[in-house]
């Protein structure tokens, strides 16, 4: 449930307002940050596409290949609940990779009806390479800044990452 210009939570208002007044100082701050972030991604995206051979991966794969590298051996349930996506839409992805060659399924040793998930080979090359891929793109634009742009990038870098630390315990407080 979202909350209203005062606080308290809304029952109709503006939808999708959640928000209390005193953040309401910040919004137009953070769409710019919004804007300018989605920008970088999406032209990081456009430059990975002329420079790869392979069929880009869609967000959510990406971010399920990630999160099975990071634990190998999630279950299928577990995933869901980490990408706060509803359990059939992460098993419509665990079908897709699986037969793209990038996940595995294993059987669980306790249940033989939980799915455990691992990446392959094959996903593990993808990842890095992409990775690679994507601090190359920004490295040459990063090696065009002045050295000025730099630092204050790289300054913002923690700030940023306590920002998405609040953002994920907001989500996770709803």
């Amino acid at each position: 449930m979202g909350h209203g210009r005062t606080g308290e939570p809304s029952r109709g208002g503006e939808p999708g307002h959640i928000v209390s007044s005193v953040n309401d100082l910040y919004v137009g701050e953070a769409r710019e940050l919004l804007d300018a972030t989605g920008l970088l991604r999406r032209t990081i995206r456009r430059g990975m596409r002329r420079f790869t051979q392979t069929e880009p991966l869609q967000p959510t794969q990406a971010e399920l290949l990630r999160l099975a590298e990071s634990q190998p051996g999630i279950t299928v349930m577990a995933a869901a609940q980490e990408m706060r996506l509803a359990p059939n839409t992460v098993s419509t992805l665990v079908r897709t990779l699986t037969a793209a060659d990038l996940l595995s399924r294993s059987r669980g040793t306790t249940d033989g009806r939980t799915a455990l998930l691992s990446i392959t080979d094959r996903a593990r090359k993808r990842l890095a390479e992409r990775r690679d891929l994507r601090a190359e793109l920004v490295a040459r634009s990063l090696g065009r800044l002045d050295e000025a742009d730099r630092q204050t990038l790289l300054a913002a870098v923690p700030v940023l990452l306590r920002l998405a630390e609040g953002v994920e315990a907001d989500d996770r407080a709803a």
